[in-house]
């Protein structure tokens, strides 16, 4: 039975990529190197995204970047328009209309796994808090990602996200 699910997914799986295929089960795991430098790439992320620093988040997707939500499907086709979004945002915050967020990465939840040659996969789950002048930050809601990270000679950049799994936060009464 193997040998024939072996003989069925080879061809599909040598069309998918330019690499001779490896047999060898598993991939290969990330090295400390690229946990810690993905981990300080999403921290950029997130405090370039609610801190309003789009210049800095421009720096951080890649062109082609694709945002997948559950509650809003695919929601952005490109870097640009994720950036775009986000100075949206900013702005609506600015006049009043959005609140502040923040966004905290649960501890011990972040897991990266290696894509082959193109990147990684950065796994996790995470919270997010209003932020309103004068009031505790308040829980609003959590959820998981799925973040694939290109490489780019020796930068890594935003391609794909898979937002997933939100939860509201009971609100106070």
């Amino acid at each position: 039975m193997r040998k024939l699910l072996l003989a069925a997914v080879l061809p599909f799986s040598a069309l998918a990529q330019d690499a001779p295929i490896n047999l060898t089960p598993g991939a290969a795991p990330a090295s400390q190197e690229i946990v810690a430098t993905l981990a300080e790439k999403d921290r950029l992320l997130f405090d370039a995204a609610f801190g309003c620093k789009v210049d800095v988040l421009k720096t951080l997707v890649a062109d082609d970047l694709e945002f997948f939500h559950d509650k809003h499907g695919l929601s952005m086709t490109s870097g640009a328009q994720f950036v775009q979004a986000i100075a949206d945002g900013c702005k609506r915050q600015e006049a009043g209309t959005d609140f502040r967020a923040r966004r905290e990465l649960v501890a011990g939840s972040m897991t990266v796994h290696m894509i082959g040659a193109y990147g990684a996969m950065q796994m996790g789950t995470h919270r997010f808090y209003a932020l309103r002048t004068g009031q505790p930050d308040q829980l609003t809601e959590t959820g998981k990602f799925i973040d694939l990270w290109k490489r780019e000679g020796d930068d890594w950049k935003l391609a794909r996200v898979i937002s997933y799994d939100h939860v509201l936060a009971p609100q106070p009464k």
